[in-house]
């Protein structure tokens, strides 16, 4: 099933203007949308900002992907819920190619994907939760969606809520809740600059944060 323009939720202005860290815009929101530990960055300095696309994946088939590198718009970063994915390298070398040729903005895929040294060297931002050698399927009737609202771990993810990935993990901010976030996480981004120039002048952690000794 594709979810058509019509249904669609426009991401308009949900593409972040500012670049923060995932850790920064999770502390800034409140401590929500952490998605689970196991989706990691595919390879190192792989970092993601962007508008989500959503899709969801049968097991053991990646069709659904590739029509969602033909469907999504430059800059949106591909979401992908599988069922028990761990175990198929969804996503390889060609998939990277073909996205970054189209300029979508990245990858989260709750499964495996593999061409690790390939993704690398092509560029294109990819984090999952496994990498496996395993091949999939592409199977014309398995049931699929592009564009609708999926789960990661505990947060329900819809098309043009903010994804922010790197090193330390991938979070996701709801899309009207994103200007509040982004405000939020300058201000804690100037009073962390702060906080660090006094330790290098002396100061304790215990009495910045007026912790107990």
């Amino acid at each position: 099933m594709v979810v058509t323009a019509a249904e669609r939720t426009p991401a308009t202005g949900a593409t972040p203007t500012e670049r923060f860290s995932a850790a920064t815009a999770h502390e800034a929101a409140g401590r929500i949308g952490a998605l689970p530990a196991r989706i990691r960055p595919a390879y190192d300095g792989a970092e993601i900002y962007g508008p989500a696309y959503p899709v969801l994946c049968p097991v053991g088939d990646n069709l659904w992907l590739h029509r969602a590198v033909a469907e999504a718009s430059p800059g949106d970063v591909l979401v992908v819920q599988t069922t028990a994915g761990a175990e198929y390298g969804y996503w390889g070398e060609i998939l990277s190619e073909a996205a970054r040729a189209r300029g979508l903005g990245g990858l989260v895929l709750d499964g495996g994907v593999r061409d690790v040294g390939a993704l690398a060297q092509v560029g294109f931002p990819v984090f999952s939760s496994s990498i496996c050698i395993n091949g999939t399927i592409k199977d014309p009737d398995a049931p699929g969606r592009l564009g609708g609202p999926i789960r990661l771990g505990a947060y329900r993810i819809a098309r043009g809520d903010v994804i922010v990935g790197d090193v330390d993990g991938v979070v996701v901010i709801p899309r009207d809740q994103w200007p509040e976030v982004q405000k939020a996480s300058r201000e804690r981004e100037e009073k962390e600059a702060a906080i660090i120039a006094e330790i290098r002048s002396g100061a304790s952690t215990l009495d910045l944060y007026s912790l107990p000794r």
